[in-house]
């Protein structure tokens, strides 16, 4: 039995046992199954979950919040560093005997960048009664939504 030709402008495949069937290549199950990038014109305004996310940040260090809360809207990398931050600050209650007390601050600007398509860097003030901070987040469009690849309090 004669082998197959492959077509004009197709790589040759490795001689293989023939049982009536063509044998595929593999594909990368990411390729469809992964995250997907959108475009920032497909992206609804990143300034209000910015603020949502700063705010929500805070409240999590605080204790006043639950990690869980905010799982959705952040990378795995960035929910493992939470965790991380989380337990440092509620050893640290503990060590001192301190109550979990909810914070009082207000959200104020919210400053943007956007280094390329889909991305967008933000640093978004949160003013407290001692001191003012600063929340650096990067998002990334990913599957229709906005989802934080990076956190800073600074």
């Amino acid at each position: 039995m004669e082998a197959a030709r492959p077509a004009p402008g197709l790589p040759e495949r490795e001689a293989q046992p023939t049982t009536g069937r063509e044998v595929r290549p593999r594909f990368d199950s990411d390729d469809f199954f992964g995250l997907q990038p959108s475009s920032t014109e497909d992206l609804p305004d990143p300034a209000p979950m910015a603020q949502n996310l700063a705010r929500r940040v805070i409240e999590i260090l605080a204790g006043a919040r639950d990690l869980d809360q905010v799982s959705r809207w952040v990378s795995d990398d960035v929910y493992m560093h939470l965790l991380k931050r989380v337990v440092i600050s509620t050893r640290a209650r503990k060590a001192k005997g301190e109550r979990i007390v909810r914070p009082n601050f207000s959200v104020g600007k919210v400053f943007l960048c956007e280094p390329r398509d889909g991305v967008v860097e933000t640093a978004v003030l949160v003013e407290g009664k001692a001191r003012t901070r600063v929340v650096a987040i990067r998002m990334e469009g990913l599957d229709g939504r906005w989802r934080a690849t990076a956190i800073g309090v600074l």
